[in-house]
């Protein structure tokens, strides 16, 4: 642990290599060490665990894993002008991080992890979305990670959390709670990165349930989800009418009122209604 606090300050590190941040790689570095400790404490006791980091730049939060005590790190960076400060870490570290230069969402990670799995990054505003919904979506459940502890615009973290009647409520609160448990950790105002972005960020917390909160296919679900909120302002008789000819019986069966709106509508209810086009 001594070595990596022997390492240099992110400022140094971040002059040393000239990394500016990217706006096109939806780069935003977090250079408080105590603040990404603190985000690696968020994922909780990760001794014993492998960790998979999508996004690690200078290393900040690399750094925190490690000396949280992450057996191992797998950390996929994209920018090839950060490796060779990653590389300084891994050699602080000896055996404990591999970093790979490429894509995220072309990585398997099983090829390089073993379970039990965290997840924990400070995610590119560009694909943080598209990568959560993949974990939250993989062809079996459980997944091959247990938690997510993962940093997005807090707009977006709000719309993980969201419930019936919210204007955040939508797509994907409902895939997130269906099957996780999901809170808000962490709220860090726009001063704490450089550069500053123009909105506050937030660490959300996920943690995989061993099944869905409840039944229904997946495919079904999302496509029931997805057309409701698609036109989230029209009554539901109406946004899901293209789905089912009889689909005011079929909301009425489960206790669903033709008139409401999708946002009002909760995470059980649509699970039923989904239920219903199974047969």
């Amino acid at each position: 642990m001594s070595q990596i606090d022997d390492l240099p300050p992110l400022r140094d590190v971040i002059a040393t290599h000239q990394l500016s941040a990217r706006k096109a790689l939806g780069q935003n570095f977090l250079l408080d060490l105590n603040l990404t400790a603190r985000i690696a404490r968020v994922a909780g006791d990760l001794s014993g665990m492998d960790v998979l980091e999508v996004g690690p730049g200078p290393g900040g939060l690399t750094r925190g894993l490690l000396s949280e005590g992450a057996r191992r790190v797998l950390a996929i960076e994209k920018d090839a002008r950060c490796l060779p400060a990653l590389a300084e870490i891994g050699a602080a570290c000896p055996g404990r991080l591999e970093v790979i230069e490429g894509d995220a969402l072309k990585v398997d990670p099983l090829a390089y992890l073993e379970p039990p799995i965290a997840i924990c990054a400070n995610l590119p505003y560009n694909v943080g979305t598209e990568l959560l919904t993949r974990w939250l979506t993989p062809p079996e459940w459980p997944p091959f990670w247990t938690t997510l502890t993962l940093m997005f615009q807090k707009e977006v973290a709000e719309r993980i959390v969201a419930q019936p009647g919210s204007k955040a409520y939508g797509r994907l609160a409902l895939l997130s709670q269906w099957r996780c448990d999901a809170h808000i950790a962490l709220t860090l105002p726009p001063g704490a990165f450089t550069p500053p972005p123009k909105v506050s960020s937030a660490v959300v917390h996920l943690k995989a349930l061993p099944e869905p909160r409840f039944p229904a296919q997946q495919k079904i679900l999302e496509r029931v989800v997805a057309t409701a909120f698609n036109q989230r302002r029209k009554m539901l008789r109406s946004s899901l009418k293209g789905m089912a000819a009889d689909i005011e019986d079929r909301l009425n069966a489960v206790g669903i009122p033709p008139t409401e709106r999708a946002e009002q509508v909760s995470l059980e209810a649509f699970c039923a209604l989904a239920r219903t086009f199974e047969t």
